[in-house]
């Protein structure tokens, strides 16, 4: 396997790379170990919206990897930097209880806001709510979208994300989302940023072509797509995006940087 060369910092994917539900993809641990004793910053990235930034430590900590909260770059956590830059906004959250927690500080109003946050809500979403965010949509409201993936692995098979309410709320307001997380080049630019290294020498490791590879790619990253998690062969297939290269797991990746 032809290494990439002259890799400064790496971006690590965490559902589908790192793990998958409760468990830790096989050599996952040993390879970030391997990466991290070579000097190299990590940053982990993540579009998750259910857990908050806290949790996502222990997560990590309870699976064997051992990452401070300063390494973590999540979606929900730009979206936060986001609002802070507003002048005092007014918002309606539609987040999973644990990551409230991280917005608590925020004025909030279900029918006054002046920003929609969409995160994962998981069973919580019904016609009713999509309405009543669609109608404040039409009073000006600006919509903030956490991500917009179209789908995800879980240990029961794959399950359909948020990206389809996004979309369909968009084309029913006509209201264009802004999008915190993956493949916002805005968020890549905060972790090439918190690791001190340019676009050119650092590489995302992840399990969607689309969020992952393809938005590294736009953001100046190299892309290395895993055959884990969400990957599917016959939608890279028929993909337009080329990774710069696809392996079966994390567990080959140190030797693709040459360690």
């Amino acid at each position: 396997m032809e290494p990439l060369n002259a890799i400064k910092g790496v971006l690590f994917d965490l559902d589908g790379v790192l793990y998958i539900g409760g468990k830790p993809v096989e050599g996952a641990v040993d390879a970030v170990d391997r990466i991290r004793n070579a000097g190299l910053p990590c940053r982990f990235v993540t579009n998750t919206s259910t857990l908050s930034l806290t949790s996502l430590q222990a997560k990590l900590a309870s699976l064997g990897f051992a990452v401070d909260t300063g390494e973590i770059i999540s979606a929900t956590q730009a979206a936060r930097l986001y609002l802070m830059r507003q002048s005092d906004p007014v918002c309606r959250f539609l987040l999973a209880e644990d990551v409230m927690q991280d917005f608590a500080d925020f004025r909030q109003s279900d029918t006054d806001a002046e920003f929609i946050v969409i995160g994962d809500i998981g069973d919580a979403w019904s016609y009713r709510l999509l309405n009543e965010v669609f109608n404040c949509l039409m009073r000006g409201a600006k919509l903030i979208a956490i991500h917009k993936n179209r789908y995800w692995q879980t240990e029961h098979g794959l399950q359909m994300d948020i990206g389809a309410f996004i979309t369909g709320l968009e084309y029913a307001s006509g209201v264009q989302t802004t999008l915190m997380g993956k493949p916002s080049a805005d968020f890549f630019a905060m972790a090439l940023i918190s690791m001190g290294v340019a676009a050119c020498d650092a590489v995302l490791i992840g399990d969607d072509i689309d969020a992952d590879i393809a938005g590294a790619q736009q953001a100046g990253l190299h892309g290395v797509l895993v055959q884990t998690g969400k990957y599917r062969q016959a939608y890279c297939d028929a993909s337009s995006i080329q990774p710069d290269r696809i392996i079966p797991s994390i567990r080959e990746f140190p030797v693709l940087l040459g360690l």
